[in-house]
């Protein structure tokens, strides 16, 4: 199927490692032209040089969207490129921060600074353009966490769990505008983060070494999974791909969970 995404540029925030990656290398094969994000100067470069080898088009950016200086930093850049953002995809994100008991409450706001308000800043410089030029697509990329949320970083949940509300009230702001806001929440994710992970506890529990028994006792034991296997990172990409093409006019406000099933909700 041919997503007709020739011709668009994409931002990906985060995309230097992990998801972000695997979503800016599948756009960069679909035809669309990339813009690889880091926090700091070089970080981009060997995802930029992995999407350009494999004959995509692509170009890097540096910055930190957690305030909104660097926000504006961003912007600035983007500009410079001389190329309108069509799709914007906020992915970058972490998880951190102190427990209920044990973490002081600025943990809480970092984590909002982090994973919510970061995409809120890119949003409102580059939705005005495509809102313009009557196409757009803007997705954000959650996590399953928001419906299972753990103990742990109860910061981080909290704030991720905002997307949801966030997704549906923009695209209720960018309604008829040719400007869709969706958001993919994944489970787990075999990128070389958790991989490394697992195999720390792996080693731990005493599952062995290969990654095959690794991953399905990950998906038993530590995120049960009906599919009884550990989401790819290109897996993720190739659904954001879709969300973003020219076939995805009709979803909208939607929330997309790329978990294998381990959200055992309705």
């Amino acid at each position: 199927m041919d997503l007709k995404l020739t011709g668009k540029t994409a931002l990906v925030t985060g995309s230097y490692r992990g998801t972000g990656a695997g979503i800016a290398k599948t756009l960069g094969a679909e035809g669309a032209f990339v813009v690889i994000h880091g926090l700091e100067p070089r970080q981009p470069e060997p995802v930029s040089a992995e999407i350009r080898d494999a004959g995509g088009r692509v170009s890097t950016v540096t910055g930190d969207p957690r305030s909104e200086a660097g926000a504006d930093d961003l912007s600035k850049q983007l500009l410079a490129l001389d190329r309108p953002i069509d799709i914007l995809i906020n992915n970058y994100g972490a998880a951190a921060g102190g427990g209920w008991l044990d973490g002081p409450s600025e943990d809480w706001t970092s984590m909002y600074e982090t994973n919510v308000l970061s995409g809120v800043r890119l949003v409102q410089r580059v939705a005005p353009g495509m809102k313009s030029r009557g196409w757009g697509r803007i997705l954000f990329v959650g996590t399953v966490g928001s419906a299972r949320p753990r103990a742990q970083t109860p910061g981080y949940y909290a704030a991720k769990a905002s997307l949801p509300a966030m997704t549906v009230s923009l695209s209720k702001e960018l309604a008829g505008t040719g400007v869709t806001v969706n958001l993919i929440s994944p489970g787990l994710i075999a990128t070389a983060e958790v991989r490394a992970m697992m195999e720390r506890r792996a080693k731990k529990k005493g599952w062995g070494t290969d990654w095959a028994e690794i991953e399905k006792r990950a998906a038993s034991d530590f995120m049960p999974t009906p599919s009884g296997r550990i989401a790819r990172p290109e897996e993720v990409g190739a659904l954001a791909a879709f969300v973003c093409s020219a076939w995805a006019d009709s979803i909208n406000g939607a929330d997309l969970r790329i978990d294998g099933g381990s959200a055992d909700c309705v």
